[in-house]
C-alpha cells in the first residue's frame, strides 16, 4: 500500500502537468552516451566518436498519442521538432500501438513492439519479469535529474533496486461528477467528504432510465470493470492479496469484497442507477458523461474532465472531481493509484535505448518544455479549448520546478484546477505487484455476473474466483 494523504497538501500548490514538461537546460546539452558512466552534464569529457551516439544516425519509434487526443499530438509533434534540431542524425518513428497486455507478448516476439512504448502503473514487474523492459538502471543513474524524480510514481518501476520504467503522469482512482444534472434534478450536491450511501443516493435520485440518463456508469466491460470495482474493495478495508512466509495468497474474497460486491448489487438492482447498457468500457464509460448520458464516472480525473470540456461542451463550474467515497463517515477515501509510465524495448541496441531514454527525459524540468506547453494552452484558449493537468506529476511534489508548473497554469483560465478539499482527502493505494490485470479480468466476470443476473449468491462468486486466480496465477508466485 502506498499511502499518498500527506503529500497532497503539497501537491496542492502544484496543480499538475502531463508528460510534456522538462528539462532545465532545455534539453540542448550532451545526451548520454552508450556508457554508463558518462552522464547527462558531464560536458568536460567527449566519448569517442565510435561510442559518440551524437554522430551516429539511429532511428527509434515512440509512442504516438490517439487520433482523438489532438493537442496531445500536437504537444508530442513540437517535441520532436525541437529534439531533431539539436539531434538531426535521429530519425523519430511515431508509432500507433497502444499498449495492450494481451499483445505486448505477440509484438515482442515479432520484434514489433515500439523502442519507447507507454504502459499502466500495474505492469512493471510483469514487463521486468517477462523480459519486456529493459534495465535501464545505468541510463536512470546517470541521469541528473533523477533524484528530483517523484518516488510515489518513480518507485512503481523500481525493482530489486533495479529501474525498468520512466514516470509521466500519475492519480488516484476518482469520480468525476458532472453537476448540472444534479442541480437540474434538483438533487442535493453531496459533500467531497461522502460514504457509499452519498454516492448510491445521488445517483439514484438523477437516474431516469426511461430517458437513457444513469446516476452513475461503473465499468461493466473488459480488465477496467474489474479495475473500478477495486476502489470499492479499498474502502471496505480489503486486500488484492496476502503475501505471508513466501506465499502469495488471493484475499479479495474476504468479508471486504462481499461488501464492495453488495454494493455493485445495490446500485443495480435497488438503485436502478446505473446504464441499462452497462457493458461499458472506459473509453465508452467516459463518453457518456462527457456526453451528459451519466452523471458519475470512476476513473483518473484528467481523462473525463478533459472530455467533458473538450468533446461535451461543459462549462468547468459544472464538473466536480470527489474523491472515492469512503465506506462508512470517517472512513479512507482510496482510489487505486495509477498512472502513465515509459518504456524502453530491451531488444532494441544499445544506442537506441539510450536515445529512447533521452527523448523521454528531453523535456523534463525544462523552460523549453514549459514554453511549449503554454503554447498549447494558448492554442486551446484560442479554440475555446481546455487543459486538464494530471493529478501526480513525474517530479516531486516538493520540487522547485512546481512553482513554475503551478505560475504557468494559474496564468491561464482554460486550466482545470482540482478542489483543495478534494485534493485533502483523496487517498491512493497501489495496485497489486502480482498478476495485477488477471486479477482484473477475473474479477470483470463477477461484475458482469452481478449486473446481469439478480439473486447471485455473490459469496460463492468472489470464492470461486478467488480459487481461480489462486490456482492459475498466485500459486506460481515465489516473491
Amino acid at each position: 500500500m502506498r499511502k499518498i494523504s500527506m503529500m497532497i497538501a503539497v501537491v496542492l500548490a502544484f496543480s499538475l502537468i502531463l508528460v510534456a514538461c522538462g528539462k532545465g537546460n532545455g534539453g540542448n546539452n550532451t545526451p548520454p552516451s552508450t556508457s554508463p558512466s558518462s552522464t547527462p552534464s558531464d560536458t568536460n569529457s567527449t566519448p569517442p566518436a565510435e561510442d559518440d551516439i551524437t554522430q551516429k544516425k539511429v532511428s527509434i519509434s515512440i509512442y504516438y498519442p490517439t487520433p482523438d487526443r489532438v493537442e496531445d499530438r500536437a504537444l508530442e509533434d513540437d517535441k520532436i521538432k525541437r529534439f531533431n534540431e539539436v539531434f538531426p542524425n535521429v530519425e523519430i518513428i511515431k508509432s500507433d500501438w497502444q499498449y495492450n497486455p494481451n499483445e505486448i507478448g505477440i509484438k515482442m516476439g515479432a520484434n514489433e513492439a515500439p523502442t519507447l512504448f507507454n504502459t499502466y502503473a500495474s505492469e512493471g514487474k510483469f514487463l521486468a519479469e517477462k523480459g519486456w523492459a529493459a534495465d535501464i538502471t545505468d541510463l536512470f543513474n546517470a541521469y541528473e535529474y533523477k533524484d528530483q524524480m517523484n518516488p510515489l510514481l518513480q518507485d512503481l518501476f523500481t525493482l530489486n533496486g533495479k529501474v525498468f520504467g520512466i514516470a509521466q503522469r500519475g492519480y488516484p482512482t476518482g469520480v468525476t461528477v458532472n453537476k448540472k444534472m444534479l442541480d437540474d434534478k434538483n438533487v442535493p450536491i453531496p459533500a467531497f467528504d461522502w460514504t457509499w450511501d452519498d454516492m448510491l443516493n445521488a445517483a439514484k435520485a438523477v437516474a431516469e432510465p426511461s430517458a437513457g440518463i444513469s446516476g452513475i456508469a461503473p465499468m461493466g466491460k473488459e480488465n477496467a470493470s474489474g479495475w473500478n470495482w477495486t476502489n470499492f474493495l479499498f474502502t471496505a478495508g480489503g486486500e488484492i492479496l496476502d503475501v505471508k512466509d513466501g506465499k502469495v495468497t488471493a484475499a479479495f474474497n474476504s468479508e471486504a469484497g462481499l461488501k464492495a460486491l453488495e454494493y455493485y448489487n445495490k446500485l443495480k438492482w435497488e438503485a436502478n442507477a446505473i446504464p441499462e447498457d452497462w457493458a461499458l468500457d472506459w473509453v465508452n464509460a467516459v463518453g457518456a458523461f462527457a456526453q451528459g448520458r451519466t452523471a458519475m464516472v470512476i476513473a483518473g480525473p484528467d481523462g473525463p474532465v478533459d472530455q467533458a470540456l473538450n468533446q461535451g461542451g461543459m462549462s468547468p463550474d459544472d464538473i466536480l472531481v470527489y474523491p472515492i467515497p469512503a465506506y462508512q463517515k470517517g472512513g479512507k477515501h482510496y482510489g487505486v493509484l495509477g498512472g502513465d509510465f515509459l518504456v524502453i524495448n530491451p531488444n532494441a541496441s544499445k544506442d537506441e535505448q539510450a536515445i529512447a531514454f533521452y527523448y523521454a527525459t528531453f523535456d523534463y524540468f525544462s523552460d523549453k518544455g514549459l514554453e511549449s506547453l503554454e503554447r498549447n494552452i494558448q492554442e486551446r484558449q484560442a479554440q475555446n479549448k481546455f487543459y486538464a493537468p494530471a493529478v501526480f506529476q513525474y517530479f516531486k511534489p516538493d520540487a522547485e520546478y512546481g512553482a513554475k508548473v503551478t505560475a504557468l497554469f494559474n496564468k491561464y483560465d482554460n486550466v482545470y484546477q482540482y478542489g483543495e478539499e478534494t485534493l485533502r482527502l483523496i487517498d491512493g493505494k497501489a495496485e497489486s505487484p502480482y498478476n495485477t490485470q488477471d486479477y482484473y479480468a477475473a474479477m470483470t466476470n463477477v461484475v458482469q455476473e452481478v449486473f446481469s443476473k439478480k439473486g447471485v449468491d455473490m459469496k460463492a462468486e468472489l470464492d470461486n474466483t478467488a480459487k481461480f486466480v489462486q490456482e492459475k496465477f498466485y500459486d506460481a508466485i515465489q516473491p
